[in-house]
């Protein structure tokens, strides 16, 4: 990819976004989650004892950190269905591929701090252009050397400290994953770490939540004074045999088909309490009029078809806003999507390339620094048109979304969702069934 964040995607091939004929009647078993399978791998390869997970998503993202955590000396064994981890003393010397992978980039350079020597870090063309100045800072601030040629940004390498402070600032404005490495390693290091983000915003918070979570339950002490300071005793961490939730991201774009095509969709597995950002679906989903219901553990998602537009701060957890805004572009109203500014910083620029793709599709949608502002399905409806992904697996299902109700839109590399979500297009086909 060129240094364009806008950039057509280079890839030819054209996957056909299915059109929904009729009501969906469709239970989806969605693939466990991105975010806790990466988190249980760095934990594991820190654990007082080989761990076990399962229901592990299988991705780039998470082949990505299982080749990282090898390269660093930690023997990991996927070859079932049930991942084996045996932890040991981490090695230098090694080369990182981060791909486009933001748990990569962000989790790993962290786990230097405990290595024997330098280790370097490089990803996707793509990657070079995602933020990681502020965590680099950090680990500079905790000893560690850092060459970047004073890029903020990939590729760099990073060399053990000789000694190590307690405490660290760090601007996490940009993204979350800066104070998530940072914790994920904390209860190794001699006398633990206490973290200050010092940011004037701090966006996706539930997913530091979901981090401060999987360390206690891991037995690690996580204190929390103030709403921007982490205090991380040290000790060893226990996991034992983990399983992995279903990726409750990655069930919006299926929930959100419910309400553009109208009939039911069923999520099982949905858990009765998590930090996954993905749980505001329910709440957003209704205000935007579709009936939303969670019967034991399957969350059922009811509509008649009808898209009310809708005024949200989708801070809290931006990861889910395109498959929000491509329910905003059909909606029967105008909508805006606040707090959301961090997002130029992920994949691609997500405002940017939303606004685009709205646009060639003949609607209306204004990026601003921070915000989404849409005017709803226009009177004549949308058209049919290739539909750009940016190397975003976002940004697929955001425009297989939008081909349920518009005819004639082609999807270029629709690959790029086996980040997430490997089987994707037939995932997608499955739901739709006779409905097609």
């Amino acid at each position: 990819m060129s240094g364009d964040p806008l950039a057509p995607t280079d890839a030819a091939q054209v996957w056909e976004a299915p059109v929904a004929h009729a009501a969906l009647d469709a239970t989806v078993s969605i693939p466990g989650s991105k975010s806790l399978t990466n988190r249980y791998l760095v934990l594991a390869a820190l654990a007082a004892e080989p761990v076990t997970i399962r229901g592990g998503l299988r991705s780039r993202d998470s082949e990505l950190m299982i080749a990282a955590l090898r390269a660093l000396g930690v023997a990991v064994d996927d070859s079932t269905e049930e991942w084996r981890v045996r932890p040991g003393p981490l090695r230098g010397g090694a080369s990182i591929d981060c791909g486009l992978a933001g748990t990569v980039m962000r989790f790993v350079p962290p786990l230097v701090l405990l290595a024997d020597a330098r280790v370097t870090f490089d990803g996707d063309q793509g990657a070079r252009v995602r933020p990681m100045g502020p965590l680099l800072d950090a680990l500079r601030l905790l000893g560690a050397t850092v060459d970047d040629d004073g890029r903020g940004t990939l590729p760099f390498a990073v060399s053990p400290p000789e000694s190590l402070p307690t405490e660290v600032d760090v601007d996490s404005s940009e993204s979350s994953q800066f104070v998530t490495g940072l914790l994920l390693t904390a209860p190794r290091l001699a006398h633990g770490l206490t973290i200050r983000h010092i940011g004037a915003t701090l966006p996706s918070l539930p997913h530091i939540d979901m981090t401060c979570e999987t360390l206690r339950a891991a037995g690690v002490l996580v204190d929390q004074p103030d709403s921007r300071t982490w205090v991380v005793h040290p000790g060893p961490l226990h996991l034992g045999d983990v399983r992995v939730e279903p990726d409750l991201s990655n069930a919006g774009p299926f929930m959100a088909a419910a309400l553009v095509a109208g009939g039911t969709v069923r999520i099982p597995g949905w858990p009765s309490a998590t930090t996954q950002p993905g749980a505001l679906y329910p709440e957003l989903l209704t205000r935007m009029g579709a009936e939303c219901r969670l019967d034991a553990d399957v969350m059922t998602v009811t509509s008649a078809g009808a898209i009310r537009g809708i005024d949200a701060d989708l801070s809290p957890a931006g990861e889910i806003t395109p498959t929000i805004a491509a329910l905003c572009a059909l909606a029967d109203g105008p909508s805006r999507l606040r707090g959301i500014g961090h997002l130029r910083g992920h994949e691609t620029d997500r405002l940017a390339a939303i606004a685009a793709e709205v646009t060639r599709l003949g609607g209306e949608c204004t990026a601003d620094a921070d915000s989404l502002t849409f005017g709803g399905r226009p009177a004549g409806g949308l058209s049919g048109a290739v539909m750009e992904t940016y190397h975003d697996h976002r940004m697929a299902t955001f425009a297989a979304i939008l081909g349920l109700a518009v005819p004639g839109i082609g999807v270029r590399n629709v690959g790029t969702t086996a980040k997430t979500m490997p089987d994707f297009p037939a995932m997608w086909s499955g739901m739709l069934g006779d409905a097609a």
